[in-house]
């Protein structure tokens, strides 16, 4: 079995005009963040330490973990809430149905007995406290009349429950079990996070209003604002104490972090702190955790920057990635520790193996990505708005990029890796062969085409169609010939790759069967390989041609020795939540998937 080398996460999934609410472990220096149905559990000291969680039937909302670290409680979409073990195997001891609609927040009581959540209750309850083993009800929690964005317990007894929401109100509750006690209407918009300080004397909520008020902890009462001298210009969309309850860390629309000392309950400005950016829109701030030394904030990119607390002035590490599917990945024949993926919203990053996150190629078309391919100083891409794109890359940085309409939305792209000026697109009506950003000519072959790849020296081209046959073409001038028609496949080809060495090209298709072909005779190489449950996404092969993997809908990635039956192939199970859609290998021994999780991950194959 392959040992899982290195994980590179995605981040937290974001919403314009919402906050997130991240959390961590202090003992662990963990934390973590939900990004569609994935819990992630991020080691802040250790980044390519990663375990991600994948249980929820919903998009995941937010987790926590319990005072003792021991216990995670996830929440999703749905109003779910699950409670799995930290460790060992991430193994499930509750669930409970909490809200009947999205859960925005979840905290546990100090002694870890408990759990209040809150969020969207389609007009019935917004909040819910109950016992974490056997989700009995502590409480009645009256006093809101919209979505309840962000609750918390009092670390600290008495007991106390406080939340606040849509509804421009704070709600302080007594118990257990919990009872309204009173209400504050201080803001004047959504007020969209609320925290008690690790000592239990005071909490603090932050609004779209733009302010910050602090309140007493054990009576509910306000005693004080953050300046609003020099205070945030936007929403405020999150806010965290520091572990000695002297300092909060807020975050803003307005692109800023800010640390506040709280003195005599009223919030003196420390540092603003301004994270690297472009300054555009995905700059902008919308969650934040203090932990230990560590001061995390996340940007609506999904980037994550962490500061040090004792040292203001030091630059942040900064962590990014996928938020969305990953659907291909390239690595770089000139250094094979350099990984580019694309995901479909035109993102590209960099990884280098052994580090991670190598930053974001930022390209001047930001079109969305159907397909990347990459040579030497060059990267071609397609998207959906019917163009292919050529963009230079010096180092880290995308130049010139020339573009050409093909005219149709191009399915699928492949480069002659010997003369790569020269390109084959497939589109619904045929095909477009290129030189360079120019159409040379443009083929109707009468039949619906699914997928294509041209012969490295650009001699010939394979083509598969919606009925599972695949066309041989030689490449004669500006036009193909046709030469002959190979029928194996049961279903429609999904994806055509040749072997680097040029001696076999590899076929899989949508009824889940991959095929190995002698280039030369056109026979069947390696056959049987139909271990997969459902369709066929992608292929790779290694760069000694000995090996061909494959990664599908069904989650996992199957490796197959050309010259050993189908039967003695290895699988990798569970590869990435939601279906693998990349695969590359970046030496024999290494292979690299993405997926719809939206992480990439690498995969150390020991000898058999």
């Amino acid at each position: 079995m392959p040992d899982l080398g290195e994980t590179y996460a995605c981040v937290p999934s974001t919403e314009r005009g919402r906050g997130i609410l991240i959390s961590g472990d202090p003992k662990s220096d963990t934390i973590l963040y939900t990004n569609g149905r994935s819990v992630l559990m991020l080691d802040l000291n250790n980044p390519l330490n990663v375990s991600v969680y994948g249980e929820h039937a919903y998009p995941a909302t937010v987790a926590r973990y319990s005072p003792n670290g021991e216990w995670i409680a996830s929440a999703d979409a749905s109003g779910t809430v699950r409670i799995w073990g930290a460790r060992n195997d991430h193994v499930l001891k509750k669930e409970f149905k909490v809200l009947s609609g999205r859960i925005d927040d979840l905290q546990w009581s100090p002694d870890g007995m408990r759990i209040v959540a809150s969020g969207d209750g389609k007009g019935k309850s917004f909040v819910r406290a109950f016992m974490w083993d056997s989700g009995t009800n502590v409480g009645e929690f009256d006093g809101h009349s919209r979505r309840v964005l962000s609750c918390a317990f009092k670390p600290t007894r008495p007991f106390r429950i406080v939340t606040c929401g849509e509804d421009f109100l704070v709600n302080f509750y007594e118990g257990p079990p919990f009872k309204f006690k009173l209400s504050h209407r201080d803001h004047s918009n959504f007020v969209n996070c609320v925290r008690f300080s690790p000592d239990g004397s005071k909490f603090i909520s932050v609004s779209s209003d733009k302010k910050g008020i602090v309140y007493d902890g054990k009576t509910g009462e306000k005693i004080g604002e953050l300046s609003s001298d020099d205070g945030h210009k936007g929403s405020i969309y999150a806010v965290s104490w520091s572990p000695d309850s002297k300092q909060v860390l807020t975050v803003s629309a307005d692109k800023s972090a800010k640390v506040w000392e709280i003195e005599n309950s009223n919030g003196k400005l420390k540092k603003t702190l301004t994270c690297p950016g472009s300054g555009g829109l995905d700059d902008m701030l919308v969650g934040c955790l203090w932990q230990n030394d560590h001061l995390v904030t996340v940007s609506l990119g999904g980037t994550i920057s962490i500061f040090s607390a004792s040292d203001l002035d030091k630059a942040p590490l900064q962590l990014s990635g996928h938020m969305k599917n990953v659907t291909s990945l390239v690595v770089l024949k000139s250094n094979p520790r350099f990984i580019l993926s694309s995901s479909y919203d035109g993102l590209i990053v960099k990884w280098i193996q052994g580090i991670g996150y190598g930053g974001k190629l930022q390209r001047k078309e930001n079109s969305q990505i159907k397909c990347l391919a990459a040579v030497e100083e060059e990267i071609v891409t397609s998207g959906f708005d019917n163009k292919i794109w050529r963009v230079s890359l010096h180092g880290d940085q995308c130049g010139d990029a020339n573009s050409v309409d093909v005219g149709s939305q191009p399915k699928d792209l492949s480069l002659a890796i010997l003369s790569p000026e020269l390109a084959l697109v497939t589109t619904d009506s045929g095909i477009v062969m290129l030189h360079g950003t120019k159409v040379v000519s443009t083929i109707n072959v009468g039949f619906a085409v699914t997928a294509s790849a041209i012969a490295p020296d650009g001699s010939e081209a394979i083509i598969g169609g919606q009925d599972g046959k695949l066309h041989v073409y030689s490449v004669q001038g500006d036009s193909l010939v046709e030469e002959l028609v190979l029928e194996k496949h049961q279903g429609a080809i999904s994806v055509i790759r040749y072997s680097p060495d040029f001696s076999m090209f590899a076929t899989g298709d949508v009824n889940r069967e991959a095929i190995v072909w002698d280039r030369v005779s056109r026979e069947v190489k390696l056959k049987n390989m139909l271990y997969h449950t459902a369709r066929i996404n992608c292929l790779a092969w290694s760069p000694s041609s000995t090996m061909v993997a494959t990664g599908s809908l069904d989650t996992c990635v199957i490796i197959y020795e050309i010259d050993k039956p189908a039967s003695s192939r290895i699988t990798i199970k569970g590869a990435h939540l939601g279906g693998v859609y990349g695969l590359a290998f970046t030496d024999d021994s290494t292979v690299v998937s993405s997926g719809e999780d939206a992480c990439i991950r690498v995969w150390r194959l020991t000898p058999q």
